[in-house]
């Protein structure tokens, strides 16, 4: 009995582990009610085409509770073998946000940037896009986001 603890004490871990993120972690991320990340669009071809492409409900995957649509499958298959590559920074929220003032703020999913090898989402209506107002001032605002978003998931 005592080896089955510990078996299925390994499983547990092993597989929390491998899904990159917690359920508990999923309530910092920016998704709708049925966890949908990014308002549906593809993570990968912001890297890809360097555009901002919807995904298809059929072609998805579910990572920590998380849903992520792609445009094609060839793009589903390149972020199961790297998610972390490709998932958006601060969870999806404004970066500039998270970086002026520590705030989870909605996102326009075609206002983006990819810099260093990393997704940046930002807010974009009203006659606000804080993508311009975040490369007035890239380097501070990012450092900041970067502790920012560390306490809210650390």
């Amino acid at each position: 009995m005592k080896n089955l603890f510990v078996y299925l004490s390994l499983f547990f871990a092993i597989v929390s582990t491998a899904s990159g993120q917690s359920t508990a972690d999923r309530k910092s991320f920016n998704l709708d009610k049925s966890g949908l990340a990014i308002e549906g669009y593809d993570p990968v071809a912001y890297f890809n085409s360097g555009k901002a492409k919807e995904g298809k409900k059929e072609i998805n995957s579910v990572l920590g509770g998380v849903t992520y649509r792609f445009s094609s499958m060839a793009n589903r298959e390149q972020f199961k073998a790297n998610p972390a590559k490709y998932q958006p920074q601060y969870g999806g929220w404004c970066a500039y946000a998270m970086g002026k003032d520590g705030e989870k703020v909605s996102v326009d999913p075609e206002t983006f940037k990819v810099l260093n090898g990393k997704l940046y989402l930002f807010y974009n209506r009203f006659f606000t896009n804080t993508l311009k107002d975040w490369n007035k001032n890239e380097a501070n605002l990012k450092a900041k986001a970067d502790q920012n978003w560390s306490k809210i998931n650390p």
